[in-house]
């Protein structure tokens, strides 16, 4: 593992309006060029919405090739999801878009029903790990921060003493009502996983008169905070060193004695 630098990008989303947030974000990614990994915030070229119709792009239209540019431009992996309809369905995918222009992808699992997500999207079962200067990393998308058996990190059996992952990305429009639980969860999920974690959240208010305090965080795997940020739009950029992480999980070996458990994700 080296080290990774990784972006922050916690900006005010324009509501339903894709070409504004193209040129918006486009210009908030430039500002972190010479990073690793730059993270955008959950359905960051819409807004946190159920009109699907009205906001639901497909990987055939512009947001795909547009972000593969802007990854390109700026040399960096560029993460945040979209909401994308295929056929009748429409998802919250996280896209994992590299400067080369091959890409992952993420079906948010856990959909929020007490805005009615639930109803109007169609839910992932796939929980993928992609790989990054030697770092495996876990991306999720909002909500998923509240299921810590979906999120559990679990030893591999075929690395002595190697994780599940080491880094757990989550994107989000999380609101300000419900700032307290979005920095307690970000917290727990490192102190249980031994991984750093990583949650980028939006600012400003949507169109359903939303607000959004962002508390976006880069958090070490005791629980502190090695940065956390304001209500307001921000560029900030974190470079994670491998060796106290590797180090803590030596000293402090507690997946030694996690229950081991089967996941249905069906």
């Amino acid at each position: 593992m080296l080290p990774l630098t990784v972006s922050l990008v916690q900006g005010a989303t324009r509501w339903h309006d894709a070409p504004a947030n193209r040129d918006y974000y486009g210009e908030l990614v430039r500002r972190a060029r010479g990073s690793d990994l730059v993270v955008l915030p959950e359905t960051f070229l819409s807004g946190f919405s159920n009109d699907t119709r009205a906001s639901a792009d497909t990987m055939e239209g512009e947001s795909l090739p547009w972000l593969r540019a802007l990854a390109a431009e700026v040399g960096a992996v560029v993460c945040g999801s979209l909401a994308i309809r295929e056929d009748e369905v429409v998802y919250n995918r996280l896209l994992w878009m590299r400067p080369d222009g091959s890409f992952e992808q993420y079906d948010k699992r856990h959909l929020f029903r007490m805005a009615g997500e639930h109803t109007r999207y169609g839910s992932g079962s796939r929980r993928p790990i992609v790989g990054l200067k030697g770092w495996r990393i876990l991306p999720q998308v909002c909500y998923d921060l509240r299921f810590p058996v979906w999120l559990r990190n679990r030893r591999l059996a075929s690395a002595s003493g190697g994780m599940d992952y080491d880094l757990a990305v989550f994107v989000a429009n999380w609101p300000a009502a419900r700032r307290h639980p979005w920095r307690t969860l970000l917290r727990a999920r490192a102190i249980e996983n031994l991984a750093c974690v990583v949650g980028v959240n939006r600012v400003g208010v949507d169109g359903n008169e939303i607000a959004y305090a962002g508390d976006s965080a880069v958090i070490d795997p005791v629980g502190e905070a090695m940065v956390e940020l304001g209500a307001q739009e921000q560029v900030v950029t974190v470079t994670l060193d491998p060796a106290p992480l590797l180090a803590h999980r030596e000293r402090f070996p507690a997946w030694m004695d996690a229950d081991s458990f089967t996941l249905d994700a069906d």
